[in-house]
């Protein structure tokens, strides 16, 4: 099969032999040659992190542009697989500035939209025992969401790693005990969109988009709910892996709740109970310690330094210690082994990120990104050049990301193209 960039399919030829087709849209197979080329070789699973409070620009992007660059500061845990992984400078949304936009992070130039995982969750994801799964280390003011439905309904996130643990080996009694639950819980779901079909005959036609949006969030659960009851009596794996006595939710713990959930991630995509997971870093004001070092500020007074030196050398150290944990989690993938017997970072796009390109700032532009894994070309750091007109967008590159897990997409949000001519 060709690959879409070298179609050789005309427009007036597909027509002749397409007479049935009626008011034809516009086809990615029309598109430029170039637009469309996608990678070859495919990737099978998706893992998105996010930093609340941002990833500094200046210790985090390389100062050389292309291979051999000198490591920057935070990136520096990563040497060991240097060519496991890109960096990309210059790379957002357009989205609006401030900590109410930070998702745009997955959902693109409009926050709260359909989240870049939920996407691909929607696409590969309904084969796993969990079509996706949101986690969240470190604890924050107030609800907040990463991963948003098609409708744009913010999707919970586990904080706790043990309830994660046993949701993924559920021992005999746990299974009876969910399959009950999740049974009775459906009864109760089919009582209540029966009473909101009913009310939908009685609402004026103002209140109907509304009452639609809801019943796109009920049917969500709904679908969810079957997916988990269907997949009940499916083999459950079993693991050697034990966690703490405790689960380490505190401000203080951060590092090992993350290091925690990475160590989740990595059996979940080994049992194959998963193939698209997210965790959310987030953080508040507490002071804690690195390496027995106790911090001068708690995290989020840090990520608003006001360019002091000493918060500044602070806050770097914590998102170094967050890169520690990404480096540890890469090192897993590639002793592990997926279906074909491929290492699991070759299977595995992993997508390290933000919403905020400045906490300090709370500016939402050149938003440092990082992908590893997947079967890329990597070793480089590609940087765009914003001033340029026909610079490329963040959503741009999450085009080719879901090209690579095999998606037939040409867009994503205000992004129309990708950049599988730079990055494949």
């Amino acid at each position: 099969m060709k690959p879409r960039g070298h179609t050789t399919i005309g427009r007036r030829h597909f027509l002749k032999s397409a007479a049935a087709l009626i008011a034809l849209p516009q086809l990615e197979v029309f598109a430029a040659p170039t637009q469309f080329t996608t990678p070859a070789r495919k990737a099978r699973n998706f893992i998105s992190i996010g930093s609340y409070l941002g990833l500094h620009q200046n210790a985090f992007f390389p100062q050389e542009v292309g291979r051999d660059f000198t490591m920057p500061e935070t990136l520096k845990p990563l040497t060991a697989h240097r060519d496991s992984f890109s960096v990309f400078s210059g790379l957002d949304h357009r989205a609006p500035n401030g900590h109410k936009a930070w998702t745009n992070f997955l959902c693109g130039n409009t926050p709260n939209a359909y989240s870049l995982d939920q996407m691909i969750a929607d696409q590969i994801g309904q084969d796993s025992r969990f079509p996706s799964v949101q986690l969240t280390a470190g604890t924050g003011e107030g609800t907040k969401a990463m991963s948003f439905t098609k409708r744009g309904i913010g999707l919970p996130m586990i904080q706790r790693p043990s309830v994660f643990y046993n949701q993924m080996f559920l021992s005999a009694a746990d299974k009876s005990r969910m399959e009950h639950m999740l049974r009775s819980g459906k009864s109760s779901l089919d009582n209540v969109l029966d009473d909101a079909l009913r009310l939908q005959k009685s609402v004026p036609s103002r209140d109907r988009d509304k009452l639609d949006e809801y019943f796109d969030s009920l049917r969500s659960v709904e679908k969810r709910m079957e997916h988990q009851i269907a997949s009940i009596n499916d083999p459950i794996p079993t693991t050697d892996y034990r966690l703490p006595d405790s689960d380490p939710i505190t401000p203080n713990l951060l590092m090992e709740a993350e290091t925690l959930m990475y160590d989740l991630m990595a059996l979940a995509l080994e049992n194959e109970s998963s193939r698209v997971l997210s965790m959310f870093l987030d953080g508040l004001g507490q002071v804690f310690s690195i390496d027995g070092e106790p911090l001068k500020a708690g995290y989020h007074g840090l990520s608003h330094h006001g360019n002091d030196p000493a918060m500044i050398r602070d806050l770097v150290k914590i998102e170094r210690s967050h890169v520690q944990c990404l480096s540890n989690f890469i090192t897993q993938l590639k002793e592990k082994k997926g279906v074909d017997g491929r290492s699991l970072i070759d299977d595995t796009i992993i997508l390290m990120g933000t919403g905020m390109g400045d906490a300090s700032r709370h500016s939402n532009r050149n938003l440092p990104t990082l992908v590893a894994g997947g079967g890329f070309d990597h070793g480089r750091h590609i940087a765009i050049d914003q001033t340029d007109q026909n610079a490329p967008l963040l959503g741009d590159l999450y085009v080719t990301l879901m090209q690579k897990l095999d998606l037939e997409v040409g867009t994503f949000s205000n992004a129309s193209r990708n950049m599988n001519q730079l990055f494949s």
